[in-house]
């Protein structure tokens, strides 16, 4: 028995990247026939340069982590029907707790921020995210990441070129307390309570958000009889919406919520 019938895919951008990261995947799933959104962050409903034109911005960096989950919640709750989720990166963390909170039909948390509690050792995790944590900075000034961090972060191992293009088109400020709040009860998850659909997207490339960090996450559901599923991409980094070869991780959704 088919467990989702839901055509409603809401997209729910990570940090430090403008919604428009989903462009090219709304097309993609509108052309099998879903009903697709990208909502903008609030304060961020602008192009990427703009955004970064009004850094330092107090706006953003008040940002928090449950007003963020609120806002998405309030988004999912107008809909006709309980959407799809799709989130990457804290979009993904912000799928976990909707899904959580059973706002969904099913979710996908692509390469997802860990939940409270949830840790890893590896050295490429605290060396990309230790800047935007902003660690005796003034928090009420946005964080914005340097082309030099953004291509040990996100676009490792693509050509010069394409990390250039990338940070231009998509590179917005952050707010550190943001970031922050992935180790606060904000983030908290509770792996054992029953859920929609659950599936997992890691990369092995991934040096923000390691392989081994998304199985971690995965591993911590415990509930039998529901669906919670991991797959890992050979080559991936922290870019993988707009990484060459995007269409893999995206067909690969598309037939695991044919099948579930």
């Amino acid at each position: 028995m088919k467990v989702t019938t839901s055509k409603t895919i809401v997209f729910i951008t990570g940090a430090f990247v403008s919604s428009d990261c989903w462009k090219e995947w709304k097309a993609y799933f509108e052309q099998q026939g879903y009903t697709t959104l990208a909502p903008a962050w609030p304060y961020k409903d602008a192009p990427a340069c703009t955004l970064r034109q009004r850094h330092p911005d107090t706006d953003v960096a008040s940002q928090r982590l449950a007003n963020l989950t609120a806002y998405f919640t309030t988004i999912v709750e107008q809909l006709p029907e309980k959407p799809i989720l799709i989130g990457h990166s804290m979009g993904g963390l912000i799928t976990q707790l909707l899904v959580q909170k059973d706002l969904a039909a099913a979710g996908i948390a692509i390469h997802s921020l860990q939940p409270r509690g949830i840790f890893t050792f590896k050295l490429s995790f605290y060396k990309a995210g230790w800047g935007a944590l902003g660690f005796f900075t003034d928090p009420k000034k946005t964080y914005l990441m340097s082309f030099t961090e953004w291509q040990y972060a996100f676009t490792n191992g693509m050509p010069f070129d394409v990390q250039k293009e990338a940070y231009y088109n998509l590179l917005v400020p952050e707010s550190k307390l943001l970031v922050r709040d992935a180790t606060t009860s904000a983030a908290k998850v509770d792996f054992s309570r029953a859920h929609a659909p659950l599936l997992f997207l890691s990369g092995s490339a991934d040096r923000f958000i390691p392989a081994s960090l998304n199985y971690t996450n995965y591993k911590k559901y415990t509930d039998s009889q529901s669906i919670t599923d991991y797959k890992e991409f050979a080559g991936r980094n922290h870019f993988v919406l707009g990484q060459p070869g995007w269409e893999e991780s995206a067909e690969f959704i598309l037939n695991w919520l044919g099948k579930i």
